[in-house]
C-alpha cells in the first residue's frame, strides 16, 4: 500500500478568485513533521499541474499542526468566470490528499 497525505492528515480547500487555498492538517505531531519534510511547494505544484500554473506558496501553522498552501493561476478562472463543475474549488483538497509520501509505513 502506498502511503499518501490522506493517511496522516485531512484537508480543506476553497477558491479565492483565480487562486485556491488548501489547508492540510496533520492528525498528530509526527504527521506534521512528515508533512513539513515532504510537502514542498515544488511537490504541490507538480501535483496540481493539470489544474494550476502556480506559483505555490506554503505557510506553516505549527500550533495547529497545519500547512496552508496558496496555489495561483488555477485554470478555469474565478467563480464567476469558470465553466468547471466545482466552481469553488472544494474538491481540490482531494488532489492534495492523494499526493504520495516517501516510504510505505506511517512513522511511529
Amino acid at each position: 500500500m502506498t502511503l499518501t497525505v490522506r493517511n496522516i492528515a485531512h484537508a480543506r480547500a476553497g477558491d479565492k478568485g483565480e487562486r485556491v487555498n488548501v489547508s492540510v492538517i496533520a492528525h498528530d505531531s509526527a504527521g506534521y513533521e512528515r508533512l513539513l519534510r515532504e510537502l514542498s511547494e515544488t511537490r504541490v505544484l507538480a501535483a496540481y499541474a493539470p489544474v494550476a500554473h502556480g506559483p505555490v506558496r506554503r505557510y506553516a501553522v505549527p500550533n495547529l499542526l497545519a500547512l496552508n498552501f496558496v496555489i495561483e493561476n488555477v485554470r478555469g478562472g474565478s467563480v464567476t468566470a469558470t465553466t468547471a463543475l466545482d466552481i469553488h474549488g472544494k474538491s481540490l483538497s482531494a488532489l492534495m490528499l492523494a499526493i504520495p509520501l516517501f516510504g510505505n509505513e506511517p512513522e511511529t
